[in-house]
């Protein structure tokens, strides 16, 4: 069957219904530059062009040459359960190279911007019902931004001329549907799309004459008038001659304009808990009894839930008690005024789950009532929902009928707020895109409560709003264990203790990740989890273990939405923070890493924190999650990568000789290391403490990096290591042995003390050395701080 290619949205492709794995993130670009001119020959130096910009590999022919015979291999491999008789000829190639360049002979119809072009171009030849069939079948293939996370100038441009493409596509639809006396089904999408384009005179006529086609002649000139204070305060002119001429049209009531349909009220349908209109005391009768419909929005908790004691109690405090409640008490009174909570953590830590399974369980204390949005903030396709769209359906739930809402966001709000005002109730808004989206949505009345999740800390509400947090982080490995063992069953994992031990350190805790192993795991109840261990030790294929084929259940893809939402440069970091030897690292070494100073490494780990991509575990003291670190790598270029490795090596070797200097003189012979290389900052230490601090928290680092240095053959790197903190140890009283760690009292303790003797090890060809008291320290082979030839020596106290 004909392959389904998609590049409005995220770049996929669907072979009967199925998505199929297109690689990296590269290698779809790769396709989406062919598919844009599907079935016409696209020469490998336009691919270049398109696909790097102006920073092609040296081998990009290769380069090109490689990505398309993967994509080969994707898109010609049969579907699974496909019958292939015996000696049948092999379907057309999706992917044929021509003289000059490259090709893929799609069939018509199977790319999705190519159909979206054609479908409007019917469209705009047709009228009536059929036309307006179209341009609603074209506007459906939208499943987002076009070419999703793709940066480079040809696809940006190609991005931007689309997107306008999109938006004269909708306003012929909307001109078509308000021609058919469509208003009514049209007003919501358009108050939206005119909050996004406020300054659009046609997008502004349409919604002025819905409006008052709709009966609502107020808010149509008020639309009017803020366009016009709008146009004025910014640009310095006025609306154009039709939109005044509409405005004349709207004063005077002409008839031209379409008859007009008088709405009923828009509350006037809702009632409360207590049955009463709204508006009225919702406070329920005494004995109990409740009538009327209440919304009840929650989705399902889910079947399993482990852990989180510790966060459901945080939440119960925030949200639960009153303020004259004491611990252990049960009440119905609701929480106290205004009580906002978010709860923030990375991608697939279970925020979702975890604000859903209090909210379920605490359904009596919200007898007005619980409304649910999901705010888009990081969805996989399509942008955050507008304030103005989530307050629509928030108004949705609470009984008002839609046609008959108000258009502005002012409006909505206060409409909103009053209906909800007085009321207990319970408003869980999920996956937040930052805190003007949610200020937007809080109802400022004193019984309702909120309850946020967003991959962001939200900073800005525990600021202006008071809102309490909840940080959500991995899984302790017990609770990921009982997690595992509520779903595949204690015996199961009792039989394999090894495999899944494995699997446990594998998913790093991660509750999606630790849910596709069960789930993949459950469907082959007769194979061994051994099977699945072995896939998830292998680091290039694991994050391909942990998907499902659906993007929701999907930890790469998971983590590609919250990498999507970063900026240029701080994805960037992302992909190079990866590559660090050590287990952390630290601000000063990843300014070095990075190429830029502290300052500027302390703002690109910022916006890393702020998403979860990067933790700071302790002050200035950065490490990554072991999926997440997995991703990045996928992510990473060679070049880049090497040239920041050298830098961060660079970075050890100064700051070391610099915190040497102040701990104690070297042996008989000084050390030169020589100018840092360039984007180098070391860290100069101010005394002795501060020399020692550094010591005790790079130590692991240090002898990661000497390793790294080994395994690269970059010799002289490991030479100055070693000459730099050769006889260190000793000097200061401590004896290091394997692993870095010292023998004396404690990890990295550098204050002098006794005199220590220590042997300090050499690669075959390299005398063995003792050294002893301060200044004592042997040279161990060549003078002056040179390696002599031959090969690199392993770094004495962090072999």
């Amino acid at each position: 069957m004909a392959i389904w290619y998609g590049v409005l949205g995220e770049i996929e492709a669907r072979r009967d219904g199925r998505r199929l794995d297109l690689g990296p993130a590269r290698q779809r670009t790769v396709l989406a530059a062919l598919l844009m001119d599907v079935d016409r020959v696209v020469p490998v130096e336009g691919l270049a062009e398109r696909v790097w910009g102006d920073r092609p590999p040296r081998r990009v022919a290769a380069a090109v040459h490689t990505y398309l015979s993967r994509l080969r291999r994707v898109l010609e491999r049969p579907a699974p359960d496909a019958v292939v008789p015996e000696g049948a000829r092999e379907g057309r190639p999706a992917i044929v190279r021509r003289p000059g360049g490259y090709t893929v002979p799609a069939g018509p119809g199977t790319v999705d911007v190519h159909l979206f072009h054609d479908l409007v171009a019917r469209a705009r030849s047709a009228d009536g019902d059929g036309a307006l069939e179209l341009y609603d079948r074209a506007l459906a293939l939208w499943r987002g931004e076009p070419f999703a996370a793709v940066d480079t100038p040809w696809f940006n441009a190609a991005r931007a001329s689309l997107s306008e493409q999109r938006h004269a596509c909708r306003l012929d639809r909307n001109d078509l549907a308000l021609r058919l006396g469509r208003h009514g089904a049209l007003l919501p999408e358009l108050g939206a799309c005119h909050d996004e384009r406020p300054w659009d005179e046609r997008l502004t006529a349409q919604l002025m004459i819905a409006l008052w086609r709709s009966g609502r002649t107020a808010e149509a000139l008020r639309c009017f008038e803020r366009v016009r204070c709008a146009l004025a305060e910014e640009l310095g002119s006025d609306p154009g001659p039709e939109l005044r001429r509409l405005h004349q049209q709207v004063l005077a009531g002409d008839p031209a304009l379409g008859p007009v349909r008088r709405p009923d009220s828009p509350v006037a349908d809702f009632r409360t808990a207590s049955g009463a209109p709204a508006g009225a005391d919702s406070r329920p009768p005494s004995d109990g009894s409740r009538a009327g419909a209440v919304p009840r929005e929650l989705p399902s908790a889910g079947r399993y839930f482990t852990g989180r004691t510790a966060e459901l109690a945080l939440l119960d405090e925030a949200l639960a008690r009153s303020p004259d409640e004491t611990p252990g008490t049960a009440t119905t009174t609701g929480p106290g005024a205004g009580a906002v909570c978010v709860i923030s953590g990375g991608a697939g830590v279970g925020k979702t789950s975890v604000a859903l399974h209090w909210a379920h369980r605490n359904l009596r204390r919200f007898p007005d009532g619980q409304l649910y949005v999901d705010l888009r903030g990081f969805a996989r396709s399509g942008g955050p929902l507008t304030p103005v769209a989530a307050l629509r359906l928030l108004l949705c739930g609470l009984g008002v009928d839609p046609a008959a809402a108000p258009a502005g966001r002012q409006a909505l709000a206060g409409l909103y707020r009053s209906l909800v005002a007085d009321r207990r109730v319970l408003i869980v808004l999920d996956d937040a895109a930052d805190a003007e989206q949610v200020a937007a949505l809080l109802p400022g009345s004193t019984g309702a409560a909120v309850l946020v999740t967003s991959r962001r800390r939200l900073t800005g509400l525990a600021v202006t709003q008071g809102a309490h947090t909840v940080p959500l982080s991995t899984l302790s490995r017990a609770d990921a264990r009982e997690l595992l063992g509520h779903r595949l069953g204690e015996a199961r994992l009792a039989a394999e203790p090894e495999a899944t031990a494995a699997v446990l350190e594998e998913c790093a805790g991660l509750p999606l990740a630790l849910g596709v192993v069960a789930a993949r795991a459950a469907a082959r109840p007769g194979f061994p989890l051994a099977g699945l261990a072995e896939e998830l030790r292998d680091a290039t294929g694991r994050l391909t273990a942990l998907g499902t084929g659906d993007p929701s259940a999907d930890v790469r893809t998971a983590l590609r939405l919250s990498y999507r939402a970063l900026s240029g440069a701080a994805a960037g970091a992302f992909r190079l923070l990866s590559a660090v030897p050590g287990p952390d690292i630290g601000l000063g070494a990843a300014g070095s890493l990075l190429g830029c100073s502290p300052g500027s490494a302390r703002v690109l780990l910022r916006e890393l924190e702020a998403v979860h991509l990067l933790e700071q575990h302790g002050p200035g003291r950065y490490r990554m999650n072991r999926l997440v670190r997995v991703f990045s790598a996928e992510l990473r270029e060679a070049g880049p990568c090497e040239r920041a490795l050298r830098r961060v090596l660079d970075h050890y070797a100064h700051t070391a000789w610099a915190a040497r200097r102040l701990l104690g003189p070297y042996g008989r012979r000084p050390v030169w290391l020589g100018p840092p290389l360039p984007g180098v900052t070391p860290e100069r230490p101010a005394d002795r403490r501060a020399a020692g601090a550094w010591f005790h928290a790079e130590w692991a680092c240090l002898a990661a990096a000497r390793r790294l240095a080994e395994r690269r053959g970059w010799d002289s790197v490991v030479w100055e290591l070693a000459r730099v903190l050769d006889g260190l140890v000793p000097q200061q009283g401590r004896a290091y042995g394997a692993g870095g760690r010292a023998a004396g009292t404690g990890r990295g303790e550098l204050p002098g003390g006794a005199r220590r003797r220590v042997v300090h090890g050499r690669r075959p060809g390299y005398p063995t050395a003792e050294t002893g008291a301060r200044g004592g320290g042997t040279d161990g082979g060549g003078g002056g701080g040179r390696a002599p030839a031959g090969a690199a020596p392993t770094l004495p106290c962090l072999a």
